[in-house]
């Protein structure tokens, strides 16, 4: 596989070629995320690489990107309490400072996370932790990545029993 669709990430996901992608979602993508030091972190992507921020989405549409990012959340969630019991909370974050498109960071955290660490965002961690070679994305993470899909199938499911 080439490392072409992290130039363009939404694009790829549109194609069908972003291999990070979990799921649909409304106005997203849900997207495991490269780096797995906080297994479970996701990240989702808006479905249109011209939105920039939040605010750039008409109400409606924002309402659907923050309802989806809440559904990604409770998925991560539940699959981060399913495959480790050390699983504490999430943290949320839209930032955008650094990729011009809007997305949305979800951390699953924990409690082995050292104590230094607990009481301060993910970004204060050592890049090194965060981006090294052995917390990068890989077939170790397919068992939470299609749990956390999983669950999204559940809400899903739950959504048509419950409008039916």
């Amino acid at each position: 596989m080439t490392e072409d669709w992290r130039r363009d990430r939404i694009g790829a996901a549109l194609a069908g070629a972003n291999p990070t992608v979990i799921a649909r979602l409304q106005e997203s993508f849900a997207a495991i995320g490269d780096a797995q030091f906080l297994p479970g972190y996701c990240v989702l992507l808006v479905d249109d690489p011209t939105i920039g921020q939040l605010t750039d989405l008409p109400r409606p549409r924002r309402l659907r990107f923050l309802d989806s990012m809440d559904r990604l959340g409770e998925a991560v969630s539940a699959a981060c309490r399913e495959h480790d019991s050390s699983f504490r909370r999430l943290n949320y974050e839209i930032l955008g400072n650094t990729d011009g498109f809007l997305h949305a960071h979800v951390f699953a955290r924990y409690e082995w996370e050292d104590a230094a660490h607990v009481g301060l965002p993910v970004w204060r961690y050592d890049p090194d932790s965060f981006y090294g070679e052995t917390t990068a994305l890989g077939p170790a993470h397919d068992p939470l990545r299609r749990s956390i899909r999983r669950h999204l199938d559940e809400q899903r499911h739950e959504d048509v029993r419950l409008d039916g």
